[in-house]
C-alpha cells in the first residue's frame, strides 16, 4: 500500500496535453545532441584509424628497407 503511494507521486498526467510540448522539445534537443556527438565521435575515429593505417604501412616498408 505504501509503496503504490510513494510510485504515484511521481506519476504525473497532465489533463492539458500542451504540457507535454516543452518535455518533447527537450528530448528532440537532447536528441540531435546525442547523435551529433555519435558522429564527431565517429569521424575522429575514422580519422585515427586512417593515420594508425598509414604509420602502420610507413613500418612495414622501413622494415623491408633494412
Amino acid at each position: 500500500m505504501l509503496s503504490s503511494f510513494i510510485l504515484n507521486l511521481f506519476l504525473y498526467f497532465p489533463e492539458d496535453k500542451t504540457e507535454y510540448i516543452p518535455a518533447g522539445i527537450t528530448m528532440a534537443i537532447f536528441m540531435i545532441a546525442a547523435l551529433l556527438t555519435f558522429r564527431i565521435i565517429q569521424k575522429a575515429s575514422k580519422r585515427e584509424e586512417l593515420k594508425t593505417k598509414k604509420m602502420e604501412e610507413e613500418a612495414r616498408i622501413q622494415k623491408r628497407t633494412e
